[in-house]
């Protein structure tokens, strides 16, 4: 798995989690729905600063968002 789907994936966990849908998320954390969604389908990359804003929306540290065995065994991203 690349850091991508492991960051996508784990946006999907946590909105499970809370009983919240991606656009619910958006307005938690300030982020546009269309960017939002764009990021957990895969046509976009989150940057740090995304990340940032969906753990302060989520009340969490980003450590809170990367403790998670998604982000354990990650493909190699150079080749």
């Amino acid at each position: 798995m690349t850091i991508g789907e492991a960051v996508r994936q784990r946006i999907l966990e946590l909105c499970r989690e809370r009983l919240i849908t991606v656009n619910g998320l958006s307005y938690l954390c300030g982020i546009t729905q269309s960017t939002l969604s764009n990021l957990v389908r895969g046509r976009n990359q989150a940057t740090v600063s995304t990340i940032k804003k969906i753990c302060d929306g989520l009340e969490i540290t980003i450590q809170d968002f990367f403790n998670s065995p998604l982000f354990e065994n990650l493909d190699q991203e150079i080749k």
